[in-house]
């Protein structure tokens, strides 16, 4: 197994030739307009290939020197022994002493993998023989409610990765959905989603999938207990019994089984989880069973080929050629040495629409960290702010930002290139594609040059009483192109931004894997809601003592 040289070399790698050398470049300035200018072959230079995913990057503000140098301290940083120590199962979550195996999750089951004596291989395969298992029951209708009735809709109850990552999928990959059976998700603690769901669905035929690693989150499980009691009400009616309504109609997914079984979930619909799998890498495992309800297993396992495939690649490409590493580096430069601290995601294509959501939790979840893996401070910037929407949409919301504002801001734009291109291809369909393909490289094309994208005769230049006409440009960019949206590009796609955010924990020296930063407004919440039942007064700070005081008022 892979090791790591535990001897602060992250300290000395911030202080190397290669860090302040970085710093000397990020303090000249950097014009995308002349770079492209002074080099016919930048396009071709900073673009690289993986599988169904083209990546281009040269209209971000670097060049040969910079990423020679950002290469080396990638070496300085230890990353190939760290990324040997990921793949491996080695304790890479050290606030947690544990490993981050989610990459065992999509081994194909000739692998072999130890971890503390135990294969988990042959483990992954045994949970995913059970996603397949339950899933048949439920797309061939065997599995039956408390009535008789088969299965017609299915609500995936969990928050954070437990929901956005199924969601994102399942969403992304609807085209391939062969069944009749549809899928949903509820996170919000609050019931607005579910109260709203529930209206429109029948209680004989719902099934409720309870997803929860430690199977005691307050959203999921309040929720879950809602769900049971609109269950209740019609079973008893029709002379059912809670233990009928709980195996007929919940499934839990979690590492804790015996919460399961006390809350009441059969010990046949139970899937398992483990503690090296985190939340938000968690899609790959039992909580994806939502997406193979949805697409059938094969698109299910295709979907974490796809992911192995950017698994393989992330560690034996080249780090001159490997997409994840050149993605995290780009970042660190952009965050750490440009000072750009904000990030946004723009996918042009609707099926991605909750990409940017899945990836603000990736990321900032992961990297949003102040303190090195060795207790000390950080004094320069990580995690940049991320959010993103659909290009479309985003064009008419904050691209003036983008264009003319203040700030600097880093993009990510991504598009498919194929699509209703099939036996059965529409031409007005494909004609909308185009505009939307059209509108993507067109967007990262004026980011870039501004004013000077468009020739004189196609637009009046601002003249100088007109500067609101202005664009600046020089905001940088990387174009992630992808062959055709399926099961197996978008694992791929997934994976490469799992192991961007892993490259940039290892230059930072930060712990990507733990989550200290929500427990204590978690821990707070339960202090403040029992003051609220019990009326207390003066406990907290006079502010929110004041607020609790409003809202008993009105209730």
């Amino acid at each position: 197994m892979a090791e790591i040289k535990d001897d602060k070399r992250y300290s000395s790698a911030r202080r190397s030739q290669y860090w302040q050398q970085l710093q000397m470049l990020a303090a000249q300035s950097w014009s995308l307009a002349a770079l492209f200018a002074q080099d016919d072959e930048r396009a071709t230079r900073f673009s690289r290939q993986a599988g169904a995913l083209y990546m281009d990057y040269s209209k971000q503000c670097i060049d040969e020197t910079v990423l020679a140098n950002l290469l080396s301290l990638a070496d300085s940083c230890d990353l190939p022994a760290r990324i040997k120590a990921l793949l491996q199962g080695a304790m890479v979550n050290t606030s947690e002493a544990r490993a981050a195996l989610h990459t065992a999750l999509r081994l194909p089951e000739t692998a072999t993998l130890q971890l503390d004596g135990q294969d988990v291989v042959a483990d992954v395969h045994q949970s995913l023989s059970q996603v397949a298992r339950l899933s048949e029951r439920v797309r061939s209708g065997t599995w039956r409610g408390f009535s008789g009735k088969a299965i017609t809709d299915v609500v995936n109850i969990g928050v954070g990765g437990s929901d956005l990552g199924p969601l994102m999928a399942t969403a992304a990959l609807d085209e391939w959905a062969d069944t009749e059976i549809e899928v949903h998700f509820v996170s919000n603690m609050d019931g607005t989603q579910l109260d709203n769901l529930l209206k429109h669905l029948n209680p004989e035929t719902t099934l409720f999938i309870i997803s929860s690693k430690s199977f005691g989150t307050i959203d999921t499980l309040s929720n879950a207990k809602t769900a049971l009691s609109w269950l209740l009400a019609t079973a008893k009616l029709r002379a059912g019994t809670e233990d009928s309504v709980l195996r007929r109609h919940f499934i839990g997914i979690s590492a804790n089984s015996e919460k399961m079984s006390a809350w009441g979930i059969h010990p046949e619909h139970q899937l398992q989880l483990w503690e090296w799998v985190g939340g938000r890498f968690s899609l790959w495992s039992a909580i994806g069973l939502a997406i193979a309800i949805r697409i059938g297993m094969a698109g299910f396992k295709a979907l974490l080929a796809g992911a192995h495939s950017m698994d393989e690649h992330f560690a034996q490409a080249d780090f001159a050629e490997n997409l994840p590493v050149l993605l995290g580096l780009l970042a660190v430069w952009n965050s750490t040495f440009l000072q750009v601290n904000a990030h946004t995601v723009l996918p042009y294509d609707g099926r991605l629409s909750y990409l940017p959501s899945y990836l603000t939790q990736l990321e900032m979840e992961s990297n949003g960290k102040s303190v090195t893996q060795h207790g000390d401070r950080i004094d320069y910037n990580t995690c940049p702010i991320l959010w993103g929407e659909i290009g479309s949409n985003a064009q008419h919301a904050f691209y003036q930002l983008l264009h003319q504002g203040t700030q600097q801001v880093s993009c990510d734009f991504i598009a498919c290139v194929r699509r209703y291109h099939g036996p059965l291809k529409n031409t007005a369909l494909q004609q909308q594609h185009e505009l939307s393909l059209a509108n993507c490289l067109a967007q990262s094309r004026v980011l870039a040059f501004g004013n000077a994208a468009l020739q004189e005769s196609e637009v009046q230049v601002a003249s100088a009483a007109e500067k609101y006409k202005y664009y600046r440009g020089n905001q940088p960019s990387t174009t992630l192109l992808i062959d055709e949206l399926t099961p197996h590009s978008l694992g791929a796609l997934v994976a490469l931004y799992e192991h961007k955010v892993y490259v940039m924990a290892s230059i930072w020296d930060i712990n990507p894997f733990d989550q200290w930063g929500v427990e204590m407004g978690k821990q707070m919440a339960e202090s403040v809601h029992q003051a609220m039942q019990k009326e207390t007064e003066g406990q907290f700070d006079t502010s929110t003592d004041q607020l609790l005081q409003h809202i008993r008022q009105l209730s």
